[in-house]
């Protein structure tokens, strides 16, 4: 369960979900379900059960790197990777897989969206 990684997307504004998704407060960080947890803590959710907290690692925007922290909390810290500049899918996946295989070279990544 080590080598097992998981990316999660939450960089996005959530513009199509306006008005109750904002630049300022995301859909993923909103409780849509009404639940009592966010998209980005019910994704997490979903995959304790092959992956430790400490082999989570989500990109976002800088913006939103505190936000990340107090709802995902037993992630470490260097594992919020803060965009310098979004430029959607791609890079964002290269970006987190680079940085995993700097620390694990023989990691299994999933990659998911936060929403």
């Amino acid at each position: 369960m080590h080598k097992n990684h998981v990316v999660i997307m939450a960089g996005g504004i959530g513009s199509r979900f306006w008005p109750i998704s904002t630049p300022e407060y995301p859909k993923q960080f909103i409780d849509i379900l009404g639940c009592g947890r966010s998209l980005i803590q019910l994704t997490a959710d979903r995959f304790v059960s092959i992956c430790s907290a400490d082999n989570f690692w989500v990109v976002t925007n800088a913006a939103y790197v505190d936000i990340v922290k107090k709802q995902l909390p037993n992630i470490p810290a260097h594992h919020i990777l803060a965009e310098p500049e979004a430029r959607n899918t791609a890079p964002c996946i290269a970006w987190a897989c680079w940085t995993i295989q700097q620390e694990c070279p023989e990691a299994n990544i999933v990659v998911t969206p936060a929403d």
